[in-house]
């Protein structure tokens, strides 16, 4: 059964902390297997991705029938229903506008004494997005993942999404399309990580490695790192619902469901300040568990890491929301722009009853790749930000080196850095009229 909690009991901070440090990953540990797959395709290239995709997704490829041809793609894609083709396309144009806003400015500009300083964004040349294959093949992930990356202006875009034993999902392909992805392969797993990072004859690599994956391309992406960029390790889904009691309770029943449904490692909160609204939402959720199509998983999900929270009043409520910084936050009261103001750590806020998080998976138009694990304390969703790099300018007059250059050569001088402050030295000499 979930956890029932209230602040005002006793033993309320102990049984709290116990809930913020269970361990919901499901982590084996794997990662001398993927060092030794990573090792591998460095050393073999094509031959051992080949390989690794006949024995773990039992499908035989030659080396030109790793991507998708443009033919393939067509015949694929229009399996794709006129009904799925328009809600994804629906998707696809929300979360490109809301993206081609996040993108930053350059800047430039000049000091009294002459001096020019600045910055400037430029994009990634390449990157590489992974999207899982099989059960959770996702097309939505596709989107939110791409689009950022064409808007951020990447000038190649490459997907890897495993096919086990063949099976294509067509708008996963039809999402690659939309979204302007260059190429699609077909491989999946750690080996599709290490040809990311760095290349095979057929693969090219990339600069950025984006896309959530198993234990395998977690532990792929943390040995890649450094050799290229990544988005974050993304482990089991959460959220947390704030709730005034004044919201049909089977609202947010299925809204605790919505998540929990995507692994039996995910994690659902209710925080209220009504005890019986708490009761009634917990009821709804096991109404609603003997109908649901995917009950078993998301009803172990409820049971191991279910949590219903009791607390004084909203103020309360966001503080520990903040303790929890959950990947989804919706806030299901009277006021949640006023409310919002006191969430300092979530990964996506949801404003008002009528805003579930679903509608932030599909259409709503912010990034749905979101931190986990409490990281929403030290970072934030997928973005353009992540598909671009802020390089800095600077320019001295003579007469802005002659003002500033003095202290930096006392600086150098102090971290016994001499030719550090020789190069300055010389400088303002010339400037004086002596020196070479």
């Amino acid at each position: 059964m979930p956890i029932h909690l209230s602040t005002q009991d006793a033993d309320f901070e102990a049984r709290f902390a116990a809930m913020l440090g269970q361990k919901r990953e499901d982590s084996p540990d794997v990662d001398a297997a993927v060092a030794a797959i990573i090792a591998d395709v460095r050393a073999r290239g094509d031959a051992a991705v080949l390989e690794l995709t006949a024995r773990f997704d039992k499908l035989v490829l030659t080396a030109d029938q790793m991507v998708f041809s443009p033919e393939e793609i067509d015949r694929e894609i229009a399996k794709v229903s006129a009904e799925d083709r328009a809600a994804l396309s629906l998707a696809a144009e929300r979360i490109r506008a809301y993206h081609t806003r996040q993108m930053p400015e350059d800047a430039m500009w000049h000091e009294p004494n002459g001096a020019m300083l600045g910055w400037r964004w430029t994009p990634v040349s390449a990157a590489g997005l992974y999207v899982p294959g099989g059960l959770a093949s996702y097309p939505s992930s596709v989107l939110m993942n791409a689009i950022p990356a064409k808007v951020a202006g990447v000038q190649r875009l490459v997907v890897t999404c495993p096919t086990p034993g063949g099976v294509v999902n067509p708008l996963v392909l039809l999402a690659a399309q939309m979204a302007g992805v260059d190429q699609v392969y077909r491989i999946g797993g750690a080996q599709a990580i290490a040809a990311l990072a760095y290349g095979t004859q057929t693969i090219a690599a990339v600069d950025k490695i984006t896309g959530p994956g198993n234990a395998f391309v977690a532990a792929a992406k943390r040995r890649v790192f450094g050799r290229v960029g990544i988005d974050m390790i993304a482990g089991p889904s959460e959220i947390l619902v704030i709730a005034d009691g004044q919201t049909d309770p089977d609202w947010i029943a299925l809204d605790l469901l919505s998540q929990a449904e995507h692994d039996e490692s995910a994690q659902s909160i209710l925080i209220t300040p009504d005890a019986a609204f708490g009761r009634a939402v917990a009821a709804a959720v096991e109404a609603r568990l003997l109908t649901l199509e995917r009950r078993a998983i998301a009803g172990a999900s409820w049971r191991d890491f279910g949590a219903v929270i009791v607390t004084r009043d909203l103020a309360e409520a966001a503080a520990l929301s903040n303790r929890v910084a959950p990947e989804h936050l919706e806030l299901c009261v009277a006021d949640p722009e006023a409310l919002s103001q006191k969430i300092t750590h979530a990964g996506a806020i949801f404003l008002g009853a009528w805003t579930p998080e679903a509608i932030g998976d599909y259409v709503g138009g912010p990034n749905h790749v979101l931190p986990t694990a409490r990281s929403a304390r030290f970072s934030s969703g997928l973005s353009v930000m992540d598909f671009i790099k802020r390089t800095t300018l600077a320019k001295m007059t003579p007469e802005a080196l002659a003002q500033i250059g003095p202290s930096a050569e006392r600086l150098a001088r102090s971290e016994s850095l001499e030719a550090h402050g020789l190069s300055v030295t010389a400088r303002l000499a010339r400037l004086n009229g002596g020196g070479a």
